[in-house]
């Protein structure tokens, strides 16, 4: 029996990206697709995904929702793959310029909640036969942008007096909760009793991220690790005792690799193709990468590249203290992202002050995050915590080794070059496990230590572009998770 599943988010690649959830979202139903499961994608209608489809046609007229007049759900294609995508199409929600979820002035918009309570909401319908033509058995809702999914598919059903179908809930990222204030959750046209602490009340404000939590069928997270971290007081963002008490229902699934878009032997993105066969040509991206941010041509540096958010919790604080150390050794590095503006003139700091080792550029850009993941030698991801990580996966693939933090999905894909795991050949890059400078420079330290190791190190990237962490095994995860359920 082949499966329907609804995927529910808020952005999707390739038509809007702001981080590592687009790439799940854009390769994740294909995926699926692939083996067998009927799968379509819901998304709000941002202007970057209106102008994205094709063959868009109306599917249904909802009228007046959540304060915006005359809302409609549209059909339409995803050009590159023939993926079927909803669009829910709210022009006073949806129709604005720039980032989804902040204004200009990187505040968020007053009325997220209604934005995406609308996107929830649409979900429910759908598995109501809003489409007369094809509903899901499976809402596989992705972070708290669409947590209130599963919250309005129970009160649906509740309504019905039936199973209507049943719910996914992953989270990406914990620290991100959606939390509004509690007189916000009068336009949510949720039963009243869902406003409590087995619902989605929280510290005395709504948590869109805990109504997924608390509503849906099963939880999945992106990595094993990671799944096990949440249920700590540490990690777990005050939610830890809700998961702890649905650990039984809660898995992590490792994110996967689009190889079609991440791979250095047929990227378009790069200065030379290459293979872990075939090394020769990642030189000349080095070289390319050198000379495109203005750092000395030294073929012989070690080169650490960061492409990341500049965030305290991409760990980049302790980065940054460690810069000296890299110079000092005839490192390089290069740090492309933004983000806190604290983090940005410190680095940016630097950078004037080691002109020939030391480059900063602020933005982000698909194509110079491939000449850099290509171009490094080693990829640096020191995350506080980390639920995944799509980058050291990226750099494993361009055999560029990352050094990574003990973490989430970080310690679940990076083998540290201690000399045991250089002997058994397991070593793929450079771990550390207390969150200190010592801890940090001890890898930096180590990195140095195999680069002057030209066999061992060249071995290394073979080892490390030979891992795959394809979507295929994740696919088969989530296919066995849905057949288990409908």
């Amino acid at each position: 029996m082949t499966i329907r599943a609804l995927h529910v988010a808020s952005e999707l690649y390739p038509l809007l990206k702001t981080g590592g959830l687009a790439d799940v979202a854009g390769a994740l139903p294909p995926a699926l697709i692939e083996r067998g499961a009927d799968v379509r994608v819901l998304l709000p209608g941002f202007p970057a995904v209106a102008a994205g489809l094709t063959d868009v046609r109306p599917v249904a007229q909802l009228g007046r929702r959540f304060d915006a007049p005359g809302v409609t759900l549209e059909q339409g294609t995803l050009p590159s793959n023939g993926l079927i995508v909803y669009m829910i199409r709210a022009g006073t929600l949806y129709d604005r310029p720039g980032n989804p979820y902040l204004n200009e002035e990187h505040v968020p918009y007053g009325d997220n909640a209604q934005r995406f309570a609308l996107l929830g909401w649409v979900a429910a319908q759908l598995a109501q036969h809003l489409d007369p033509a094809w509903a899901p058995q499976i809402i596989h809702a992705h972070d708290w942008h669409a947590g209130l999914a599963p919250a309005y598919l129970k009160a649906a059903e509740r309504q019905h007096g039936r199973p209507l179908a049943r719910s996914v809930f992953t989270v990406h990222n914990l620290a991100y909760q959606g939390v509004f204030p509690a007189h916000q959750f009068g336009q949510l046209a949720l039963p009243d009793d869902f406003f409590s602490m087995r619902g989605i009340e929280f510290y005395g404000q709504l948590s869109f991220l805990k109504a997924g939590l608390y509503y849906s069928d099963r939880i999945t997270t992106v990595s094993p690790t990671y799944a096990r971290e949440i249920q700590t007081l540490a990690q777990g963002g005050g939610l830890d005792g809700l998961l702890r008490h649905r650990s039984h229902d809660l898995s992590g699934i490792l994110n996967g690799v689009d190889y079609t878009v991440w791979n250095p032997a047929s990227d378009a993105l790069i200065a030379n193709h290459y293979s872990a066969a075939k090394l020769g040509g990642k030189s000349a991206c080095k070289e390319a990468l050198q000379k495109r941010f203005g750092l000395a041509q030294k073929s012989d540096a070690l080169l650490f590249g960061v492409v990341s958010r500049l965030t305290e919790q991409k760990g980049l604080d302790l980065l940054l203290e460690m810069v000296p150390e890299i110079v000092k050794r005839g490192g390089q590095l290069i740090v492309f992202g933004t983000g806190d503006p604290a983090l940005e003139n410190g680095l940016t700091r630097v950078a004037q002050a080691h002109p020939d080792s030391v480059a900063v550029e602020l933005g982000f850009d698909e194509t110079l995050a491939h000449m850099i993941v290509a171009g490094s030698d080693v990829i640096a991801v020191p995350s506080r915590f980390e639920p995944c990580g799509l980058t050291q996966l990226y750099a494993l693939a361009y055999g560029s080794l990352p050094l990574v933090h003990c973490v989430g999905g970080l310690a679940d894909t990076v083998v540290d070059a201690s000399l045991e795991n250089l002997a058994d050949d397991l070593a793929t890059g450079f771990v550390f496990d207390r969150f200190e400078p010592q801890g940090l420079g001890a890898a930096i330290r180590r990195a140095f230590a195999l680069y002057g190791r030209h066999t061992e190190w060249k071995a290394a990237q073979r080892r490390a572009m030979q891992q795959d962490f394809g979507w295929g095994a994740s696919a088969e995860r989530y296919l066995a998770l849905y057949r288990e359920l409908a």
